[in-house]
């Protein structure tokens, strides 16, 4: 019993010695920044619906912006 009392110990001093270590490591390495923000991306409204979707993903018409080409099609029959 007593061996085991002694390797309880020793086994609970390696561990705190071993986070206090990997603590000490952690606070010597330098943070690095967190990356910028994105961008932001101009909106606009789908003239037929009225939805607003960021203007990459938006299809222009000869008239506005369109969510998609099927409300194209509506607003902005071909001549």
């Amino acid at each position: 019993m007593k061996y085991l009392l002694v390797f309880a110990v020793v086994l609970v001093a390696f561990w705190v010695w071993r986070n206090d270590r990997r603590q000490e490591q952690a606070e010597r390495q330098p943070r690095r920044a967190p990356p910028p923000p994105p961008a932001p991306v101009p909106m606009v409204a789908c003239r037929h619906c009225g939805t607003h979707l960021p203007q990459t993903e938006a299809i222009q018409g000869a008239h506005g912006w369109y969510c998609c080409a099927g409300h194209r099609r509506l607003e902005d029959p071909p001549a």
